[in-house]
């Protein structure tokens, strides 16, 4: 009982100045918890769409089969075929570096944003925010607040977080925010093409008003519908809390073990969701093997929170710490749905007119607390440095594209669109600018690519970045900081050159201000600011001197 009243103190915003810190994150995430939310059904058995049972054309002689496998908060140095591997190789990842090694490598490949929900809208559009609105990642209602009060009740160092109570209490709801309907996803592209277009994972792009999967294009999805891999209490879970990190708490508090099949009722998955996943992509392959199809696969994996099977957990053996022994279990999960997904396309003679690519949607989070995620890069998830937006464009079609391709030119998520498109054959959506370019011709060592003023550009409302070339410029808006790298001669970011080379940072700040003004604005405002340590985990102690961006969204 006197639970419930304090609960409707903070509810009414009384009351909270005058609780203890401990109990007030309780009674908070006691509220966020207890939310109402639609009981999971059992598991249920999917039935996929069949294609015809004998195939009209070889599979050598149709389009292509497309298999996008997108990881979550990848680090690039959790990749051992960039040299690390994660916990210092002892866990490395043979099957994701067979598709780069058999197939293209892009060695400077780039995510079209340093958290999810843009990079996701980039990959199905080929379009910047710029043009389509979609700038921040959306989170469930009370979540910024949440994490906004519990993260600046911590003692971290940083300097304080702002959360906008008012624009946020404006805000459309949740599952309201997304990639608008007129936009042109990949996948519709493809199925005017004749594919069967198929979505499994997490989508983050909204569910309602013509945004989800089944309105974007995909025949089928099964989608996520809540953060866990697993029950918390599963007998075969290993779980690994972060007690440093607002949004774990977060995602304990409100996390469920869910998904839902073609929009419906929410049910219990058929086991940890990296293999169930991986378990009905194999079916996927199966039922489309006659028919040219697109399977769009969006591990959570390594997302947090840190969850393992036993088995995997056992199996990577005695890493400490504790979550790096648990997140090192993951990606080996992630690993083996790689080389299951492989020995399926083998075992049906599709692999050698498939296309797979492999990405990350961003960096790995520095409030995993695990230093080494994304070395020898500066950043984490949640800024433009490169650790938090370098990801892996790993591209394996055996009928293409040699094996052992390196391409060294620049390339983004925002190039995905127009690539699948080109590998399908099919064209390009009319009286629609397309920002992304095909590289195919790079991946197959046909061609060569002309990007306009050789830029990239990635943006989350004030904070802003271009890369011209070899040189970066990053602009803050909050702290009012410049940072210029070139990152020829330092591409780890060590050097900032803003205030010795005036010359480079009024040309690209001339191409940022350009890009803006062609901005049509954000969907919707962004309501937190959060500071983020460029340099320190946020299990690290923040002292004068470290190096502070702040990230709206």
């Amino acid at each position: 009982m006197i639970k419930k009243v304090i609960v409707s103190l903070i509810v009414t915003g009384l009351g909270i100045g005058v609780l203890a810190y401990e109990y007030r994150t309780d009674i908070l995430l006691y509220v966020v918890t207890n939310q109402d939310r639609p009981e999971n059904a059992p598991t249920i058995n999917i039935s996929w769409k069949t294609g015809p049972e004998t195939a009209e054309i070889p599979a050598s002689e149709r389009p292509p089969n497309i298999i996008f496998i997108l990881a979550d908060d990848l680090g690039i140095n959790d990749i051992s075929t960039f040299g690390g591997g994660v916990a210092g190789g002892a866990v490395t990842t043979p099957s994701i570096d067979a598709i780069a090694h058999e197939g293209a490598l892009f060695t400077q490949a780039y995510a079209g944003n340093a958290t999810c929900a843009p990079s996701r809208a980039m990959i199905m559009t080929g379009r910047y925010p710029t043009r389509t609105g979609y700038e921040f990642t959306p989170v469930p209602r009370g979540m910024g607040r949440l994490v906004t009060i519990i993260g600046n009740e911590m003692d971290t160092g940083l300097p304080p977080a702002y959360y906008d109570r008012e624009t946020d209490e404006q805000q459309p709801d949740y599952l309201d925010k997304g990639l608008p309907t007129e936009e042109v996803t990949v996948a519709e592209v493809l199925k005017k093409k004749g594919y069967h277009t198929v979505h499994i994972g997490k989508w983050h792009m909204g569910m309602s008003a013509g945004m989800a999967p089944n309105d974007q294009g995909f025949d089928e999805t099964l989608t996520m519908n809540g953060p866990l891999f697993l029950e918390e209490n599963d007998p075969n879970v290993v779980n690994a809390k972060l007690d440093f990190d607002p949004i774990d708490k977060f995602l304990w508090a409100r996390g469920r073990f869910s998904s839902t099949f073609n929009g419906g009722a929410p049910f219990e998955p058929g086991g940890y969701v990296t293999d169930y996943w991986t378990d009905e992509s194999l079916k996927v392959i199966e039922a489309n093997k006659n028919r040219p199809f697109f399977l769009y696969l969006a591990h959570w994996g390594v997302h947090t929170p840190l969850q393992a099977t036993k088995e995997d957990f056992e199996a990577v053996g005695e890493i400490k710490p504790h979550r790096l022994r648990v997140y090192a279990a993951m990606v080996r999960s992630l690993d083996r749905s790689v080389r299951r997904i492989v020995e399926k396309l083998e075992q049906e003679g599709l692999a050698e007119n498939t296309i797979i690519i492999f990405s990350s949607d961003n960096g790995g989070a520095g409030y995993l607390g695990l230093p080494e995620v994304n070395a020898p890069y500066r950043g984490w998830k949640v800024t433009m440095f490169e650790g938090g937006i370098r990801a892996p464009i790993f591209m394996k079609w055996p009928a293409k594209i040699a094996e052992g391709t390196k391409v060294d030119t620049p390339v983004a998520h925002i190039d995905l669109m127009p690539t699948m498109a080109a590998a399908a054959g099919a064209a390009l959506p009319q009286g629609v600018e397309i920002d992304g370019l095909n590289l195919l011709p790079l991946a197959t060592g046909t061609g060569t690519i002309e990007r306009v003023n050789d830029a990239l550009f990635w943006q989350s409302g004030y904070l802003r970045v271009v890369r011209a070339g070899d040189w970066k410029l990053q602009v803050e808006g909050r702290q009012n900081k410049k940072w210029l790298y070139d990152l020829e001669s330092d591409p780890t970011e060590q050097l900032n050159l803003a205030e010795v080379r005036p010359d480079k940072l009024a040309e690209l700040q001339a191409l940022l201000d350009e890009h803006a003004a062609s901005s049509r604005g954000p969907l919707y405002p962004y309501t937190t600011e959060g500071p983020i340590a460029i340099d320190k985990t946020l299990a690290d102690k923040i002292v004068p001197g470290d190096e502070v961006v702040y990230w709206p969204n």
